[in-house]
């Protein structure tokens, strides 16, 4: 969907964002399933797309993660179990992976 003409020039038109060289991408379709998240959920998942490589993957270890968002150890394992039991990502200690969404999963 398109934002009417006269809505979709920039408010700020002198700091429009362009794509730095490194920079990270997240799945559109995750904001539909944000409600069905907790905030530390949506912290973390978010996080991990901030420090993917192009395969999903992130070394991070979980005191690092804890401190960059400002959570306890404890709660971003918590969020990882979810995150795998909702299906989107996979852990191997010590490896992180987003998996690709699909749209059987909710």
């Amino acid at each position: 969907m398109r934002p009417p003409p006269e809505l979709a020039d920039p408010v700020d038109p002198a700091r429009v964002r362009t794509l730095p060289r490194h920079f990270a991408w997240v799945d559109h379709r995750l904001r539909d399933r944000l409600q069905a998240l907790s905030l530390e959920e949506i912290a973390l998942v978010f996080f991990l797309h901030l420090a993917a490589d192009k395969h999903g993957l992130s070394f991070w270890s979980d005191a690092t993660i804890a401190r960059k968002l400002a959570l306890r150890e404890g709660e971003v394992n918590q969020a990882r179990y979810r995150l795998i039991q909702k299906g989107l990502i996979a852990y191997r200690y010590p490896l992180y992976q987003i998996l690709a969404l699909g749209d059987e999963r909710s």
